[in-house]
């Protein structure tokens, strides 16, 4: 292949990783919104707190995701600066650091 095609191809990747993080924004979004309209049932509130929490760190992720992408650092790890495999970035899309790195950061 050559170099324009791969960067066409890299384009491509990049374009429909946007547009996916982009939908899923969306619902995370439409779901906060429905979690923080009041049920008024007081036995779902400690539920319903810990949903929102989780949803708004999913916001906060996939928001940083799509900066990356704005910015051309999406897939570069924040901490060595290398580059994160794409198989890591196809199953945790929002990911901001390397397998190593990622090890270091939870310790």
């Amino acid at each position: 292949m050559s170099t324009g095609t791969h960067r066409r191809a890299d384009q491509d990747r990049l374009d429909n990783l946007h547009a996916s993080l982009s939908k899923e924004f969306e619902a995370q979004t439409t779901r906060l919104t429905e979690l923080t309209a009041d049920t008024g049932d007081p036995g779902e509130a400690h539920t319903r707190q810990a949903l929102i929490a989780t949803t708004r760190q999913s916001i906060e992720q996939i928001a940083g995701a799509l900066r990356r992408v704005a910015e051309g650092t999406y897939g570069v790890c924040e901490r060595c600066g290398g580059e994160i495999p794409a198989e890591r970035l196809e199953i945790l899309p929002h990911a901001r650091f390397c397998v190593p790195c990622q090890q270091k950061q939870a310790r």
